[in-house]
């Protein structure tokens, strides 16, 4: 799992930013998405780095 780097809010979803190796790399998520996963919207734009990703699974988890 990656920590997360940033976030930015779309009208569809929300796009999250991590670095792996020195290389930024972006993937997005639906609101159904976040929705599914219980993930707290306004909290992953306001302090994404309290979450990881596993982009292999399309999956976020918090990591406090």
């Amino acid at each position: 799992m990656q920590q997360i780097a940033g976030s930015k809010k779309y009208q569809s979803g929300i796009l999250v930013v991590w670095s792996d190796a020195g290389d930024d790399n972006g993937e997005f998520f639906t609101y159904e998405d976040l929705v599914t996963q219980n993930i707290n919207m306004l909290d992953l734009l306001v302090h994404p780095g309290i979450y990881h990703i596993d982009p292999n699974r399309h999956r976020i988890e918090s990591g406090v």
